[in-house]
């Protein structure tokens, strides 16, 4: 992988935990005991970000004692990547050592449970809106060609996290994401479907990185944080800038539930 060859020619660091950082929650990586960065734009033949509150860089560091890959920005299908660029990343931190993908993602709830500022631990996803990562040729180095879905959020690692919200008295909710293409948000017949079908929050990533990753035998954990309600939900248009200032006020739990559970893996 053309990828591969060009970033270790650049930084000699082996991962242990990845973590991928959705809209506004970038300032988790300043958590992050940083030995390297490296843009996404010095890597030869790697998908650029292009969405605000998306950086675009990968943080090399510690977290306590373990050593992470930290992705300030992802990249996504609706700015018009092929869906194995999408997922390009999820596999370059995988060949980096990495053997965690801890995902996480800015959210509309689509459960009326959940609120603004809500963190939800991600228990399942329903993936039927994107195309599949794994479509055409296998790579039979990478995994199987028809890998299992039964336990894609690793069930350790969800404890690990339950247990780390309690100790912290970090309010986290449970569910099942749902991820469509975007860029536009889903409108509210969309919104009524998803809750019919046993989503409860809604996003435009995290889905196909987790097959990805599951496919090469990752364990994976993810956590959404629910930045506004769904459409038909409120009277209330949905905007990104909406997105941002949610997960800024979010940030400071979503820190240290993420930091403080990164420890424990």
């Amino acid at each position: 992988m053309r990828c591969y060859d060009d970033f270790r020619k650049k930084i000699d660091f082996q991962p242990r935990v990845a973590i991928v950082l959705g809209s506004g929650l970038g300032h988790f990586a300043d958590s992050i005991e940083v030995k390297a960065e490296l843009s996404y734009s010095e890597i030869e033949g790697f998908p650029v970000s292009t969405v605000p509150g998306h950086a675009g860089k990968f943080i090399f560091g510690y977290i306590g004692e373990v050593p992470v890959v930290c992705m300030k920005g992802r990249v996504h299908y609706y700015e018009g990547y092929p869906i194995g660029d999408v997922t390009l990343p999820t596999r370059l931190m995988k060949m980096m050592g990495a053997e965690i993908l801890f995902l996480t993602n800015a959210s509309g709830g689509v459960n009326f449970d959940f609120k603004a500022g809500d963190l939800m631990m991600i228990t399942d996803h329903i993936s039927v809106f994107a195309p599949n990562p794994l479509i055409g040729p296998n790579i039979e180095e990478l995994g199987v060609r028809f890998p299992d879905m039964s336990t894609v959020y690793d069930k350790e690692l969800q404890d690990i996290l339950r247990r780390t919200a309690e100790e912290n008295g970090i309010p986290m909710k449970e569910g099942v994401y749902v991820q469509f293409t975007g860029p536009s948000f889903e409108s509210p017949a969309e919104i009524r479907m998803v809750r019919t079908l046993g989503g409860d929050a809604v996003g435009m990533s995290t889905v196909v990185e987790a097959i990805a990753a599951n496919h090469m035998g990752m364990r994976i954990c993810g956590i959404s944080c629910v930045c506004n309600l769904a459409a038909g939900m409120t009277d209330t248009p949905l905007t990104h800038e909406e997105v941002q200032e949610a997960a800024d006020k979010a940030e400071p739990l979503f820190t240290k539930l993420v930091a403080e559970a990164v420890k424990k893996f």
